[in-house]
């Protein structure tokens, strides 16, 4: 897990230059903390994609913060801040499996976002925690999308259950989901559309796919997840937004933390939205989704360097 924990920190460079760097310029130099600081860094954090509600809510908690402990100085505020955002951040959330049967994961968000190599990534990892996995090929109306998932049930060894292109949805689901309780599988991760152009169909489209999976396993599926790019910033956000109301996300899969600036739109996710994120890609690699820990997070977010320059 060190290896993990110095890839995130790695990973997160950016984020930290475009977040942490300017929050404490708004710390450092300062003899007292007054309402220009506290305006200054309402400012940093909007910018940092963190988002309006959230920012708003942490330079709050803040204030609360400091007049709690009785702070004078302001360099003593980046430890305080830390605290805020790994409280904010809340504790880790697994995925949620069914205590008998399979397990249903139903896998949505936009196209480009990296949905379908989230999905063969985790049927990887659930597949080496000793888990029996199957994944249903459920964007029909991307042939590409189809092709790519049986690419990922090739490398890890997973059935892909598919139909034609242009297929209905809901007849892969259900056909994956009879597949999955006479094979004894353990989780079903099913791909789903990523067309945003009209909210009501792919609302619809969505609806129709929960209660086939619904009718045929009660109270699945066990997860909605959210597959979110992290270099799109607030475009994430307002997408964690609108699946939220169209489909009752349970959990988000933030992809492309690597090398982004926009790594602080974790928080404004995570407050303005209260869906907890669980898995975090922080790099092109099989191993490279991992479950997302918010201390390590926080930790990571906020580290430095060693003597050396390495992490």
């Amino acid at each position: 897990m060190a290896g993990f924990f110095a890839q995130l920190k790695a990973g997160l460079t950016k984020t930290r230059q475009n977040f942490v760097e300017k929050i404490e310029q708004v710390f450092t130099g300062r003899k007292k903390i007054d309402e220009e600081l506290y305006e200054e860094l309402e400012e940093v954090l909007i910018r940092s994609d963190v988002g309006v509600n959230t920012s708003f809510e942490l330079v709050e908690r803040l204030r609360k913060e400091v007049k709690q402990r009785k702070l004078s100085d302001p360099s003593e505020l980046t430890q305080v801040l830390q605290e805020l955002i790994a409280e904010l951040l809340g504790e880790e959330e697994p995925l949620n499996f069914a205590k008998q049967g399979p397990s249903i994961i139903l896998v949505v968000g936009v196209n480009g976002v990296g949905k379908t190599t989230t999905i063969g990534k985790l049927a990887n990892r659930l597949k080496k925690d000793g888990k029996r996995v199957m994944m249903a090929a459920g964007d029909t109306f991307r042939a590409a999308a189809i092709d790519q998932l049986e690419v990922w049930g090739e490398r890890c060894g997973v059935e892909v259950i598919k139909q034609r292109e242009g297929a209905d949805p809901a007849a892969v689901a259900y056909d994956a989901v009879q597949a999955a309780k006479s094979r004894n599988i353990d989780v079903v991760l099913v791909d789903t559309a990523g067309r945003l152009h009209n909210k009501v169909n792919l609302m619809e489209e969505l609806r129709k796919v929960k209660r086939v999976i619904e009718r045929e396993i009660p109270g699945a599926p066990q997860e909605v997840l959210l597959v979110l790019d992290a270099t799109t910033g607030q475009n994430a956000l307002q997408q964690a937004k609108l699946f939220q109301e169209v489909a009752g996300v349970t959990g988000i899969a933030l992809t492309k933390l690597d090398g982004t600036a926009k790594g602080g739109v974790v928080l404004g996710i995570q407050g303005e939205t209260r869906i907890p994120v669980k898995w975090i890609g922080i790099g092109e690699g099989m191993e490279d989704l991992r479950p997302f820990v918010p201390k390590d997070f926080a930790e990571a977010l906020f580290g430095r360097p060693d003597e050396e320059g390495e992490f």
